[in-house]
């Protein structure tokens, strides 16, 4: 690991722990800030905020002479290679986040990179929109210092680079991170902040930073979700007189499905003998107990929400004939209860569309028990819809909707005639057909 002069830009909790944590990794740090106290106090040795740890870390620093502040945004940028930008992002009234201080810093350090001669790293560690990077602060940073933000000896590096701490344990988080992320276009200067973290063990993902961003904002909101679940839960156990604690402790434990990669990648919605049942049950129980379960209650709503969209993507095309492969709610099975692709070719049946489906699981004759009972019941006219060929779906139909996981993608590509659209619910098939303009992938 090379030292580096590092600039940071807001002295609040994210900006205090980055500062004391990258002095004790051996850099130098200019903390910058417009209220005095702050700097003054940090000048002091001692932490402008509460978090184990971090005054020990200001204060040896300060006095190793690595670690100084003050409110002088040009003096800062001057003296280092890399600016990291921390300051808040408070909701405005609407909701979205207020980035004027983001906006301010990124004027005050593009005016500062004017007459500065060396090539100069600015990063937002502030939790902004995806998309505000190359939007808004970009242009501010060009417009004020007359450089391009780019990839050249001349140029500004840029990235956002969210930052992972927690309050109350953010110092040991600094250097025990579950990952590290640099979303930049100009690959040098990423890895120049990758460097930073050097002999820290770690994932590390290089990517864009609207998608560095992105990642920031669905980590918070899982954390959010996961909070509101675990309390819903909690509500309906002590309805019913159950302990929560030893509910979810046990829920935990599993960590094939519960706590794991499993489910979670943007996909179709759910269905089957189990899931949808067992939500809706606990939901209408839970409620006539008593208890208010506004999150759980919506997980079904927001099931159907996804499965319309498919719907909606045909309806926008205006096709009438419609082809499908795969019927089932889960690969490899033939089962077809509360299936979300049965679903949605029921919706079409019922709109007056044609629907062709191609499943070779799914033999009619075969159908037995609560499987048979639900295709008479909710889709009479499945069997009518049954294709054993597959070459007689994609040839007579206009739009083309892919459940099946097995779906061979190189053959649609090769047999998709122009005019033809075809639906990815799954998202295999981006790795063939991503960029086609007759291919449409239903949530990326």
């Amino acid at each position: 690991m090379h030292p580096t002069r590092i600039s940071i830009f807001g002295l609040g909790y994210v900006g205090a722990v980055s500062a004391g944590c990258f002095a004790e990794r051996g850099h130098t740090v200019v903390g910058v800030d417009v209220f005095d106290a702050k700097v003054a106090t940090l000048a002091a040795g001692k932490s402008p905020i509460m978090e184990k740890g971090l005054e020990e870390l200001l204060a040896r620093h300060v006095k190793s002479g690595r670690l100084t502040a003050t409110t002088d945004a040009a003096r800062a940028v001057a003296l280092t290679d890399l600016s990291l930008i921390c300051v808040g992002t408070p909701s405005a009234a609407d909701g979205t986040p207020d980035v004027s201080s983001v906006s301010r810093v990124c004027e005050e350090i593009g005016r500062a990179l004017r007459t500065k001669r060396e090539r100069h790293l600015v990063v937002i560690r502030s939790t902004t929109l995806p998309g505000m990077a190359d939007e808004i602060f970009c242009p501010i940073i060009e417009r004020e210092s007359g450089k391009v933000t780019g990839g050249g000896p001349e140029d500004v590096g840029f990235a956002v680079h969210p930052e992972f701490l927690r309050e109350g344990t953010a110092v040991n988080d600094f250097f025990n991170p579950p990952k590290t992320v640099v979303g930049s276009h100009d690959p040098a200067t990423a890895r120049a902040i990758a460097a930073l973290y050097d002999g820290i063990d770690a994932p590390l993902q290089l990517t864009t930073p609207a998608l560095a961003m992105m990642v920031k904002y669905t980590d918070n909101t899982f954390h959010a979700l996961k909070v509101a679940f675990a309390n819903e839960i909690g509500r309906v156990c002590k309805k019913w007189h159950l302990d929560a604690q030893a509910v979810m402790a046990m829920v935990c434990q599993d960590t094939k499905l519960n706590i794991s990669p499993a489910y979670l990648r943007p996909a179709f919605a759910f269905g089957g003998s189990c899931l949808p049942k067992d939500v809706r049950a606990l939901v209408r129980q839970g409620e006539k107990s008593g208890a208010s379960l506004p999150l759980l209650a919506e997980i079904l709503r927001s099931n159907d929400t996804h499965l319309l969209d498919v719907v909606e993507h045909v309806r926008k095309a205006g096709a009438q004939r419609i082809g499908m492969f795969g019927v089932t709610f889960k690969p490899g099975t033939d089962d077809v209860r509360e299936s979300a692709a049965a679903r949605v070719a029921q919706r079409l049946a019922d709109d007056g569309c044609e629907v062709l489906i191609h499943d070779p699981r799914v033999s009619m004759d075969r159908l037995v028990g609560a499987n048979k009972q639900y295709v008479e019941d909710k889709i009479p006219g499945l069997s009518k819809m049954m294709r054993t060929s597959a070459d007689e779906v994609l040839e007579k139909s206009e739009l083309i909707i892919v459940v099946d996981s097995d779906f061979d993608w190189a053959w649609a590509a090769d047999h998709l005639r122009d005019g033809q659209t075809i639906i990815d619910v799954e998202g295999p098939g981006k790795r063939v057909m991503g960029g086609d303009p007759r291919y449409i992938g239903i949530c990326w």
